[in-house]
């Protein structure tokens, strides 16, 4: 954790996110800010897919989309399957994401079951790269088939390096791998240099 409090402002979060930080707070604490050692980064083309997954894509009729239903997706990013009521996507940082959304920075990808919506991720686009944010899964690797669409869209949408933030075996299975905070700077300051945050050519 780098410092708390400020605020969750357009031109705070797009400061903060270029410069490796991100905002992350259970909602009766001030907000924080981290910037983790090390960082956890997925290149798209390193995405691992193993053969069951291979056969869960293949096999099954589900839809992707792109930016379709945000809205849904955060809220149910936000909601905690644990049982308690403590979530860390609280409604200032909806609304903050929301207000990205509506700029064109922030974007989701979808995963429909006929007219459900099971699952998905969402995060920022600025220049090559996309700062993952959160994903959720309401049926059975719901989640992981909108990681695989999101490195699929990869040479459209121009991102050359998926965010992870934190440790996290799951991740670190699926291909991601750690590294030092001074190199992901390095990468941040070359690849958002464009401040590009269109999800499509």
């Amino acid at each position: 954790m780098l410092c708390w409090g400020g605020d969750l402002s357009i031109e705070r979060l797009l400061s903060a996110y270029k410069n490796g930080i991100f905002p992350w707070y259970n909602s009766d604490d001030p907000i924080l800010w981290w910037s983790p050692n090390p960082r956890l980064i997925l290149i798209p083309n390193e995405l691992k897919i193993s053969r069951s997954f291979s056969k869960t894509l293949k096999n099954r009729e589900d839809i992707f989309t792109v930016n379709k239903d945000f809205k849904q997706v955060i809220l149910n990013c936000g909601k905690n399957r644990s049982g308690s009521e403590e979530t860390w996507i609280d409604d200032a940082m909806t609304d903050s994401y929301l207000d990205l959304h509506r700029l064109g920075i922030a974007h989701s990808i979808e995963i429909w079951r006929s007219s459900e919506l099971i699952g998905g991720l969402y995060g920022l686009k600025i220049g090559n790269v996309f700062f993952g944010e959160s994903m959720f899964s309401l049926k059975r690797d719901a989640s992981k088939i909108a990681l695989f669409h999101l490195c699929s869209l990869a040479p459209k949408t121009q991102v050359k390096l998926i965010d992870c933030q934190v440790q996290s075996s799951h991740m670190l299975s699926l291909g991601a791998k750690l590294i030092s905070r001074d190199l992901f700077i390095e990468y941040i300051k070359k690849l958002t240099v464009s401040e590009d945050h269109h999800f499509f050519k």
